[in-house]
């Protein structure tokens, strides 16, 4: 067997990710598929921690422009990505995985705070970590959360997982000449403002050389292909080109 590329993976969920085709709440199936593929690399010895979106019940600028107080609206869109990591811990350990879900907002009834270094004690342990609540502060999205709990736990690599196989030029969906990136530059993303990241938490990845790349979660085995070295999706990353 070919030796692993990645050993410590920060894997990005988005919210509306979970809620499969029904567009709204969690769809079990979804939940299934992203623990078996995850399982697969933890079998391998990759150290795995999650983020997750809430934007499947909430998001908190959507609620600013309707009218909430934007802080307010956060932290509903806080507590949204808590339901969701309750959702994904119950999907790992019903595959056997031990998991942990380690909030910026505390609520210890149900999730331990989060604490750096009891967090990489948990991955090295073989359990996977699932940070919720995002950074726990208002005005910051859960991309920025993934960059920065990856630069704290020095993770190898941020994988995005999405609905499409990479980043394109424009929305494939609408503009037919669309062209799939195969590899970009933290500045090229940034300059053409490229839906991989949000700024901010693309510059945190810039600025601490954090590989990011961007692949499509409903093709089975990707998570294991990307670990293992394999060309998937679109590779961001400094002097890429």
């Amino acid at each position: 067997m070919n030796a692993l590329k990645y050993k410590r993976i920060i894997l990005k969920l988005s919210g509306e990710a979970l809620a499969g085709e029904k567009g709204f709440g969690i769809d079990q199936e979804v939940i299934n598929l992203i623990a078996k593929q995850t399982k697969e690399v933890i079998d391998l010895g990759v150290q795995v921690a999650v983020v997750v979106g809430g934007g499947n019940f909430w998001r908190g600028a959507v609620g600013s422009h309707a009218g909430f107080d934007r802080s307010t609206a956060d932290y509903m869109g806080m507590l949204a990505t808590v339901i969701n990591s309750l959702a994904l811990q119950d999907g790992f350990e019903k595959q056997g995985i031990e998991t942990r879900v380690q909030a910026a907002i505390e609520m210890r009834q149900i999730a331990e705070p989060y604490i750096k270094r009891k967090a990489n004690r948990h991955l090295e342990k073989g359990r996977i970590v699932i940070f919720a609540a995002g950074t726990g502060n208002p005005y910051f999205s859960t991309d920025t959360a993934a960059a920065l709990r990856a630069a704290e736990i020095e993770a190898e690599i941020v994988l995005m997982a999405k609905k499409v196989d990479g980043v394109y030029s424009a929305d494939p969906k609408v503009d037919p000449e669309a062209v799939r990136f195969e590899n970009l530059e933290f500045m090229e993303v940034l300059q053409q403002r490229l839906k991989v990241m949000d700024s901010t938490a693309t510059s945190v990845c810039m600025e601490n050389r954090i590989p990011i790349v961007v692949f499509n979660l409903n093709e089975v085995g990707n998570i294991k292909r990307i670990v293992m070295g394999e060309k998937v999706g679109t590779f961001v990353r400094e002097g890429a080109k």
